[in-house]
């Protein structure tokens, strides 16, 4: 390669990254500077009326696991920070569980209707992400009160004698999670599935294996990576979920995302507000890193 051609490519270089430099600074200034304003903030005392006191502590960091009696001064275990923290876990993982369960089979049967059809049943799958998330959140509520639909269809049928207590009950943020997030596990779920040789269950067939084998040894194996990435898009935005648990919650069952909100509300304490969003982001990352780890090791396998 001759001085010319290599100047021309540094030169060609040098352009490329002056023409993102503009974006590049906005990305930097709206995502890293945020996160590092939390991030010192999670190392200060916190100020008697909110904000921040600019000195030193680990007070934040501290009060996540551990609480002051105020009787004693001793600590002793935050009780509803812990509480709060398997609830989110808990939930988010079988609001995980339920939209795969709900989602496969959803996302086989788009997949496997003719190409024309498909496109109306993914218009229908995605006919929830045009209505805000709140108004989709208030029509469950609607759904699962004591005098909503749920209620009233199965008084009528006989199937209960009083109405269901749903309403501001772990149960209904599940119910609630899952109509929201389900849409997340069918869009993967059918990408892999639509790249599914079809003839793979002939040979299975002809082999004279099971449904249950085929489903366990041939289908799920070849589609896992939809089932991870729908897995991820479920439980990293149900775990930080805080309008959903707010309203069917009711402000009673709490999970991290409405604790955090409490901390920099009423709560006035900053510092335990910061330090609780960037252990949310430790956790949310853990799985992000487990999910390309388990990707990585698909591709090395394939």
């Amino acid at each position: 390669m001759s001085p010319a051609e290599e100047d021309q490519i540094k030169q060609s270089a040098r352009n490329g990254w002056l023409l993102s430099a503009p974006a590049l600074f906005v990305l930097t200034v709206a995502a890293v500077g945020p996160l590092v304003i939390i991030l010192l903030y999670s190392f200060l005392e916190a100020g008697k009326h909110g904000n921040v006191v600019w000195n030193f502590s680990l007070e934040g960091w501290q009060s996540i696991l551990w609480t002051k009696d105020i009787f004693t001064d001793s600590y002793v275990w935050a009780d509803a920070h812990l509480t709060i923290f398997w609830r989110s876990v808990k939930l988010s993982f079988m609001t995980t569980i339920f939209a795969f369960l709900v989602g496969f089979p959803t996302a086989w049967f788009i997949a496997t209707r003719p190409p024309k059809a498909r496109a109306f049943w993914l218009f229908l799958i995605t006919i929830p992400f045009w209505t805000n998330l709140l108004i989709r959140t208030y029509a469950i509520n609607e759904v699962i009160r004591a005098q909503g639909l749920l209620n009233t269809i199965l008084m009528k049928i006989g199937a209960i004698s009083k109405p269901l207590e749903l309403v501001y009950t772990d149960t209904a943020i599940f119910i609630g999670m899952t109509y929201v997030y389900l849409p997340l596990m069918v869009l993967p779920l059918f990408a892999a599935i639509d790249r599914f040789d079809m003839r793979l269950l002939e040979a299975g067939y002809d082999l004279y294996a099971s449904r249950w084998d085929i489903l366990r040894r041939i289908i799920l194996p070849i589609v896992k990576p939809g089932i991870i990435a729908g897995s991820i898009l479920v439980f990293v935005p149900s775990l930080g979920a805080y309008v959903t648990p707010r309203v069917l919650g009711g402000g009673k069952q709490m999970m991290i995302g409405n604790l955090i909100e409490l901390q920099f509300g009423q709560g006035k304490n900053w510092p335990l507000g910061a330090a609780l969003s960037l252990t949310l982001l430790l956790i949310v990352t853990a799985a992000l890193l487990y999910y390309v780890k388990v990707a990585n090791g698909e591709k090395s396998h394939g």
